[in-house]
């Protein structure tokens, strides 16, 4: 799609909570999910394509998507989608009518697409809309008054807790090897909007990596986290031997 419709009062009301950084990446998630007319797979491989990290794209995918069918999707946006697919497919059963005008042979008939109104379909009303998400029972290993601090959190980031949410915190606590409680007590702490396994292994990563602030630091560190001797080390400089140093980080990090 090259063109979708954009509602300011909708989108300002549901993002204005975030940061400029983060506004920037969930409007190009948004772009790109258009574009491409597919939901996404890999949120590492999205971070790179929105241009921002792997934390936000992550925190954004929580809070904006649906995760189904391994992927993460947008309702709005597939909503969207499949009436522009329905256009198209009402566009060619149209150019078909015409092509068939006046001749012998009978016009092409094409099947309904489930999107497409007919003249029997009623128009949907606000009773037929559910505009409240049920209210989520305290989790089995959470305290009532944690459980209610979250539901409040949630509440101020405009970002209720359905059954769904709380199944896939459940997973990445299992996945983090985390009690549900302390998830919970971390995202409110951390001000965090959801939560994943992936970012505690980096955090703990993070804490494992010595600073690089002088040039005794950068020996030290050099000598723990590469395994080798600096005064046999052929840098030219502190500088190359630092530089090696954050290489050799994100090599162990490409790793695993």
């Amino acid at each position: 799609m090259n063109f979708y419709p954009f509602h300011i009062g909708d989108y300002l009301s549901h993002t204005s909570h975030l940061t400029d950084e983060e506004d920037l990446a969930y409007r190009r998630m948004i772009d790109l999910y258009y574009q491409t007319e597919e939901p996404f797979t890999d949120t590492a491989k999205l971070a790179r394509k929105v241009r921002s990290s792997f934390e936000i794209v992550g925190s954004l995918l929580h809070e904006f998507f649906v995760y189904e069918n391994d992927a993460w999707h947008n309702k709005r946006a597939d909503a969207e989608i499949a009436k522009y697919q329905a256009m198209k497919d009402g566009g060619r059963k149209g150019a078909a009518v015409r092509w068939h005008k006046g001749s012998d042979s009978p016009p092409i008939t094409l099947p309904n697409h489930p999107l497409m109104p007919t003249k029997n379909q009623e128009p949907l009303t606000k009773n037929h809309i559910k505009t409240t998400a049920p209210k989520v029972a305290t989790p089995v290993g959470v305290s009532d008054d944690l459980w209610s601090d979250f539901l409040v959190y949630r509440k101020r980031l405009k970002a209720p807790v359905t059954d769904r949410v709380l199944a896939r915190l459940i997973k990445e606590a299992e996945l983090a090897k985390m009690p549900l409680d302390q998830v919970l007590e971390t995202i409110i702490f951390k001000g965090w909007r959801s939560f994943d396994a992936t970012w505690i292994q980096q955090i703990a990563l993070k804490a494992s990596e010595m600073p690089l602030g002088s040039d005794k630091q950068i020996e030290e560190a050099y000598r723990v986290e590469c395994g080798g001797d600096p005064s046999k080390a052929r840098f030219n400089s502190y500088f190359e031997m630092k530089k090696f140093i954050l290489d050799f980080r994100d090599k162990k990090k490409a790793n695993g």
